[in-house]
């Protein structure tokens, strides 16, 4: 066992990191909304219109290289020139970024003084979803509220219905919402984006519950929205766990580029034996090792994830898993934590992860690590 161990890890290290390219070398091509960028613009309604281009496109391909742009871009206009509009979209970059306390300082300000109600409900949204990633439930909860009463319907209840999952009973959060949908839908047809959203967040609550709907929820998002990469992954994750291997390669292939999709299709691959499995992981290992040399390791909970499913190295795992933890507090990133801890055989921060669920009141049925 110990030479089969060591034959592969010779065999599947990484290629040495390149850094000496001649000058007419050509190494990538950027992408063609590159351009736009680069031209100067003092309309704050077109710099706005780019923007919110380029975020689109990062979620929808998972490329980091859209939100340099857009912080390229953002960056040019002074603090005092700022619109609301520019201010919303900044904060959204920066949640993007996991620049968290910027962008809730911005979001708070737009709420705070703008008379933009558009813009206000879009800061509100935008900061309720940002306290859900980092755990802050009972902002959370404020801020859906106050939501509800500006911008009442399924994107308010569904942000109340993750709240409720989250910190009581995600079966009767399941419950509320579902029915709410359903009566929507049957009182006048509910517009695409509010409806998709709601049954996003019914996949999501229908798995915390252990509920076998969820993949119904989220199949009909994927279906209407391909490039929702948050939903894929979501998609792909369960059926990793239910050991649908299968289904696990037909959800990420041709998605390779983004982190999350990819490593998770690695560790299906892994499980699997499936033959393409040492070149798919090879690449990820490049991939995350020009990462840290570039200072750029943005997704530690996808890096973590790969250290210890693939790699066996529960206490880098654990390190990375931390670091995630100490920002992102989603269901992904506590099980994750809670797993990388009782691998590296740390029960101080497996007890730390126990306290704070019971603190919150949390039970997650992809937490079969958690005892109560």
């Amino acid at each position: 066992m110990i030479a089969t161990f060591a034959a592969f890890q010779a065999q599947a290290a990484p290629d040495p990191i390149i850094t000496d390219f001649g000058v007419d070398q050509i190494l990538t091509e950027l992408p063609r909304s590159a351009a736009e960028v680069f031209r100067e613009t003092d309309s704050p309604e077109e710099a706005g219109d780019r923007l919110q281009i380029l975020i689109t496109q990062a979620r929808a391909s998972g490329d980091p290289r859209y939100l340099g742009y857009a912080q390229t871009l953002v960056n040019r206009w002074p603090e005092e020139q700022l619109t609301d509009r520019l201010r919303v979209l900044r904060a959204t970059l920066r949640q993007s970024l996991h620049q968290f306390d910027s962008a809730r300082s911005d979001l708070e300000r737009v709420i705070s003084t703008s008379s933009d109600t558009q813009q206000r409900i879009q800061a509100r949204l935008t900061l309720a979803n940002l306290e859900l990633v980092q755990g802050r439930y009972k902002e959370a909860e404020q801020h859906c509220r106050a939501l509800q009463s500006a911008y009442p319907g399924l994107i308010a209840q569904s942000c109340l219905a993750s709240v409720q999952a989250r910190t009581a009973d995600p079966e009767k959060a399941y419950r509320n919402l579902a029915s709410q949908l359903a009566e929507s839908i049957n009182r006048q047809p509910a517009d695409s984006t509010s409806r998709l959203w709601a049954e996003g967040t019914l996949g999501d609550i229908a798995a915390q519950a252990g509920l076998p709907e969820a993949k119904v929820h989220w199949q009909r998002v994927v279906k209407a929205t391909p490039n929702d990469l948050y939903v894929r992954a979501q998609l792909a994750d369960w059926h990793l766990g239910k050991g649908h291997f299968e289904q696990v390669l037909t959800l990420t292939q041709g998605f390779e580029a983004v982190d999350t999709l990819a490593v998770i299709r690695a560790i299906a691959m892994e499980r699997m034996g499936h033959p393409d499995s040492n070149e798919l992981n090879s690449r990820l290992r490049q991939r995350f090792e020009e990462a840290r040399w570039r200072g750029a390791l943005l997704h530690a909970r996808d890096v973590a994830r790969f250290e210890l499913d693939i790699e066996n190295q529960p206490q880098e795992a654990l390190r990375l898993a931390i670091e995630n933890w100490e920002s992102q507090r989603e269901p992904l990133d506590t099980r994750l934590l809670l797993r990388s801890a009782l691998a590296a055989n740390d029960t101080v921060q497996y007890q730390r992860v126990r306290d704070w669920l019971k603190e919150q009141g949390q039970s997650d049925a992809r937490y079969p690590e958690f005892k109560q």
